[in-house]
């Protein structure tokens, strides 16, 4: 899921989880690094506490997050992983506990399916939705909040509402009601610019009236493209995407990058480009111009939800993110959770998949026998899980995915400067950061001066993905630190002293941007299609726009294919 999808203005400005042998005790996030899928297959970071003793950040304490070092080498050497010791059947079987492998199980028990299991291989589902906490607060390490959904989106609306998020719905209009604890409290959102900062995102202290007047007519071109259809009848742009429609006339924007439309249509003013080069690195971890155009256009006009007491900017957010959501998605079936579990090897029957499953806890093998198995893994995964099958389908996708940087921050204070007070999303212009979330932000307190955890979201995307990630692995905690406070005293000079803790995690895959073609062109489709009905995907790489709403989708809809061959 997206780290950083954002609320977008209108105008300018403006129960424990199961192993497969019994129950399995929940560890803290913090206590070791992770194993997630994002970056296990990669060479891993080292786990480093505090900082260099003599230095102006040697009062932090923290720790650098990453990847499990001795998993990922057995993974590239699945031959010397130890024989199966035990045998498991199941007539369905999930790889992978994100919101896709998640929402399917929900689907398939609400669907009358209990004989499901997931494996997960980190010690907790979520995937990029993932969450921490200390004594100060939680805190997401990754995506964070949910924007209001379209009406259409029935699936989600019940969701949120068998979830608490919709408290009810209105008996005229049939327009949703959320808990108002969970929408965004005021004041949402600000800018740093020239010394100062500004309520909203859209730059507009001390713009000059020419790049004003450009700004406007972006935003009159979004709310045309908000309302426009196609030669089908459907919107333009739609969420999922799949609701989108097919009019080759808008599908051709998928071929050229977003940055090269912008120049096509005239759009030269350095303070919009910035703005819309930001939303295209927040919301996809790449730039404008590894963006198709179709997807940058899909940033800004495909939110159009409603409800009695929210509008179609609004969010909902928690003080750990979106991990809320994981939690709810959890809880709502029954089929049992193995987490750390490392599927890696396929292998076809006449009744349907083998999987062997390396524990990591026990340091043992297990075989589960499965009529169905749904892989909702992202592609670098899903390929290297195939090639041990025959006649395997082949890699019909090559996903660009940026590393990225997310870092939450214990602060006893923020010094401000002029301007807007503290939001809960803060960015500074020209950064090639994407600033951070105030994690206590919903939380009822009166006191403005209390402990706080702040989340630094920075996408590494300046150079090539593969040679981002060997950077970012090659780069110590010191160094790390160094960086971060840097940026945050840009926007609040004098803090580091107030900075207590830092904790700094590396995302080798953060997620998917949808690069030119990604998005129509043919191999999205084709690493979607069911294999022999017995092997089947769920992944917002399938997407190409990794958000919450395109991995519950995901989800369904292979549930809904399951289901169907059955």
């Amino acid at each position: 899921m997206a780290f950083r999808a954002k609320k977008l203005a209108a105008s300018p400005p403006s129960p424990d989880e199961r192993g497969l042998g019994g129950e399995v005790p929940r560890r803290t996030f913090l206590q070791r690094a992770g194993l997630g899928l994002a970056g296990v297959l990669l060479a891993p970071t080292s786990l480093l506490e505090s900082c260099t003793p003599g230095t102006a950040q040697a009062h932090v304490q923290g720790a650098l997050h990453g990847a499990n070092h001795a998993t990922g080498h057995l993974l590239r050497q699945p031959g010397k992983l130890p024989t199966p010791t035990r045998t498991v059947r199941t007539e369905v079987l999930i790889i992978g506990g994100g919101v896709a492998g998640l929402a399917a199980r929900r689907e398939l028990h609400q669907q009358g399916q209990p004989d499901t299991l997931l494996l997960e291989l980190d010690e907790r589902v979520g995937g990029n939705a993932s969450a921490g906490q200390n004594q100060v607060s939680a805190y997401p390490w990754g995506a964070h909040y949910l924007p209001i959904p379209d009406s259409g989106n029935s699936k989600l609306l019940a969701f949120l509402r068998e979830s608490g998020v919709i408290t009810d719905f209105t008996p005229d209009t049939g327009l949703p009601i959320y808990n108002e604890y969970y929408l965004c409290h005021d004041p949402e959102e600000r800018l740093n610019i020239h010394g100062h900062w500004q309520q909203g995102l859209v730059p507009d202290a001390g713009v000059p009236a020419a790049d004003r007047a450009e700004i406007a007519r972006f935003f009159k071109l979004i709310e045309d493209l908000k309302q426009a259809r196609g030669q089908d009848g459907k919107e333009v742009f739609a969420i999922p995407l799949e609701y989108s429609s097919a009019d080759p006339t808008y599908r051709q924007l998928d071929t050229i990058s977003f940055a090269d439309y912008l120049t096509q249509q005239g759009y030269a003013s350095t303070y919009l480009r910035w703005y819309l080069d930001y939303g295209c690195r927040d919301d996809y971890g790449a730039p404008a111009a590894a963006v198709s155009a179709w997807a940058g256009l899909h940033y800004f006009a495909a939110r159009k939800g409603r409800a009695h007491n929210a509008s179609a900017s609004d969010v909902l957010t928690w003080p750990e993110g979106n991990n809320f959501l994981i939690e709810q998605l959890r809880q709502q079936a029954s089929a049992p959770i193995s987490t750390g579990m490392v599927a890696y090897q396929l292998r076809e029957t006449a009744t349907g998949l083998d999987v062997l499953a390396y524990d990591v806890a026990t340091q043992q093998t297990v075989r589960v026998e499965a009529r169905q198995v749904l892989l909702a893994t992202p592609q670098f995964v899903t390929q290297r899980l195939l090639a041990g099958l025959t006649d395997a389908p082949s890699a019909s996708l090559s996903p660009y995915y940026a590393p990225w940087v997310v870092a939450n921050l214990t602060v006893d204070g923020l010094p401000q400067g002029p301007g807007q007070p503290l939001c809960w999303d803060n960015v500074r212009y020209g950064s090639t950061s994407v600033g951070y979330v105030n994690a206590n932000h919903q939380n009822l307190s009166l006191r403005s001066d209390a402990s706080k955890v702040i989340t630094m979201y920075w996408p590494l995307c300046d150079e090539p993905p593969e040679a981002a990630r060997r950077r970012a692995y090659q780069t110590s905690y010191d160094e790390w630190l160094k960086r971060l406070l840097a940026e945050l005293e840009i926007m609040h000079p004098g803090v580091t002293p107030h900075v207590q803790r830092a904790d700094v995690w590396v995302w080798g895959h953060g997620m998917v941007a949808p690069t030119p073609g990604y998005l129509w062109g043919p191999g999205r489709a084709a690493a979607a299609q069911p294999w022999r009905n017995k092997l089947f995907f769920a992944h917002t790489d399938l997407s190409g726009i990794s958000i919450f709403e395109e991995g519950f989708h995901q989800g369904i809809r292979a549930a809904h294919e399951m289901l169907t061959v059955a």
